[in-house]
């Protein structure tokens, strides 16, 4: 069944705390509005309408950047006026089943929209819905009392409507308070809501500690991944030598188009490996003259940056060099030191080793040095 989305995410959200508004904070790495936006066009979306601020494009099309099949839209000054600057913004036809979501629910998957489609087949309205477990209790100054919790539920999002249904049923409110939901809008009307099963997933988040959790929450659906590189550079005339990211005084140089740090390339080519994004030769051509003599920070940096746009997060890093000269240990603290920095982990997660090969091969003869690492990468399923 084709359907439409609309993401209501046109909100302040003072109540998080400082910083960002929710909608462009992030949940393992990615802004919490580009979970909904995701999980409509995955789940076959005809068109997704995102409802934002006025003025908030940049940020939009940065939270949502390599994805299509969305389109913004600036919203109102209440969450019902920002509704219905989507619902008619939409190319949907009138029965098309149109989604209304909350941008603060970032859990949204396939199986929540298909049971929505399903269950509006025989409503005007449907919405997942949970049942209060708690002990409910009223205050009144200071009298508190208890309040029944039967027959009451907890209403999440998306909640589904077929177009003309939901724009008539706005233009027929007469309330002189702005709904607190649209099904409330579709009842007044006299629309029969159904309710499908919530999912405690579908959390709203409001306030700061709703964002520790939903790191909690989403860290489950995760694995870890492993990637490993390999780099070797010859000698040649020089003065110093750049491994790991520091400079070491040497009577030789490593021969590169770069600054030839063979620590910092292997250990990009392990990042890159482990999200499967080819190598340093992919991302930072050797034929290319702009490289010429660049410092090998930028590339790994740059790996560190793919990880990131991908939800994803390094664990642990592993370097051994390879070589006869020059000594490596009493380099090996800095160098530590300098790759946590550069990818902002704990030093208790960053290993630099060396060893040689008894005289043996190219390195072993003095001819060049080379360099393996391995990576730990955890990122979203």
């Amino acid at each position: 069944m084709s359907f439409s989305a609309v993401i209501v995410a046109a909100g302040g959200g003072s109540r998080a705390g400082a910083g960002p508004a929710k909608q462009w904070r992030l949940v393992t790495g990615r802004p919490v509005v580009r979970w909904s936006v995701e999980a409509f066009l995955a789940a076959g979306a005809t068109e997704v309408l995102v409802v934002i601020p006025a003025g908030a494009e940049a940020e939009l099309t940065g939270a949502l950047s390599g994805l299509e099949g969305w389109r913004a839209v600036s919203g109102g000054a209440s969450r019902a006026a920002s509704v219905q600057a989507g619902l008619a913004a939409s190319n949907a036809s009138d029965e098309t089943p149109v989604l209304i979501h909350d941008a603060a629910r970032p859990f949204l998957t396939r199986d929540h929209i298909h049971t929505l489609l399903e269950a509006l087949k025989n409503a005007e309205g449907a919405a997942p819905a949970l049942p209060v477990a708690d002990t409910l209790k009223r205050r009144d100054g200071d009298a508190v009392t208890t309040t029944s919790r039967d027959g009451l539920w907890r209403v999440q999002t998306p909640q589904a409507f077929r177009r003309s249904i939901l724009v008539d049923a706005y233009a027929a409110w007469r309330a002189p308070a702005d709904p607190t939901d649209d099904c409330a809008v579709v009842e007044a009307a006299g629309g029969r809501i159904a309710l499908t099963a919530g999912d405690p997933m579908l959390m709203k988040l409001t306030y700061p500690e709703d964002f520790a959790m939903a790191e909690r929450l989403a860290g489950g659906a995760r694995i870890t991944r492993i990637g490993q590189g390999f780099d070797a550079h010859r000698w040649g005339p020089g003065e110093e030598v750049w491994l790991c990211g520091v400079a070491i005084t040497h009577d030789e140089t490593l021969i590169g188009h770069s600054d030839a740090d063979a620590g910092l390339h292997a250990l990009t080519d392990a990042l890159l490996g482990a999200i499967g994004e080819g190598d340093i030769g992919d991302h930072f051509p050797p034929t290319d003259p702009k490289w010429k003599g660049a410092s090998s920070d930028r590339f790994l940096i740059h790996a560190a940056e793919l990880i990131a746009a991908k939800g994803g997060r390094i664990i642990n890093i592993d370097v051994t060099l390879i070589c006869e000269r020059p000594k490596i240990k009493p380099h090996r603290a800095a160098m530590r030191e300098r790759l946590a920095t550069l990818l902002d982990l704990p030093l208790d997660r960053v290993s630099v080793k060396a060893t040689t090969t008894e005289g043996m091969g190219f390195t072993g003869r003095g001819e060049g040095l080379a360099a393996q690492a391995v990576a730990t990468v955890e990122t979203p399923l």
